[in-house]
């Protein structure tokens, strides 16, 4: 099987996240500066077999679009001009900085790497992955 890769956008920097090959588990992979990321998806894209881009779709409390999601439209119509046989799910992404911050807080990790916040970006896209996964079941 391929891997599932999941992105959560932002305006300065993007989380990335993973699947292993058996498309069990996802895991945090990198964080990448918005500006960069087209051209790291494109290289990762040439390296690793990919089945499905999940993209993280913000919204607000009440379920309307947030301000950023133009600039993932925009993201998004450009990659699959890029990309020709990229196949993109979006999955509400709803909380999950704030998940990703309490889950940085259970785990113990210290108050210095907690406010890193590449780190959080990492972490929300593999929850965002994993809530992919555990939908499809």
């Amino acid at each position: 099987m391929a891997r599932l890769l999941a992105i959560d956008y932002g305006a300065k920097r993007c989380g990335i996240a993973v699947t292993d090959e058996s498309q069990i588990v996802a895991t945090g992979l990198t964080t990448v500066g918005t500006k960069e990321l087209m051209s790291w998806l494109k290289n990762y894209w040439i390296k690793e077999e990919v089945e499905l881009l999940v993209i993280g779709e913000p919204k607000r409390l009440h379920g309307e679009a947030s301000d950023i999601e133009s600039a993932i439209q925009e993201f998004i119509q450009q990659l699959q001009k890029e990309i020709e046989d990229i196949s993109i799910v979006r999955v509400d992404e709803r909380f999950t900085s704030k998940m990703a911050f309490e889950a940085m807080i259970q785990s113990g990790i210290s108050k210095k790497k907690r406010r890193n916040k590449a780190l959080i970006d990492e972490m929300s896209a593999a929850i965002i992955l994993q809530d992919y996964l555990y939908n499809q079941k």
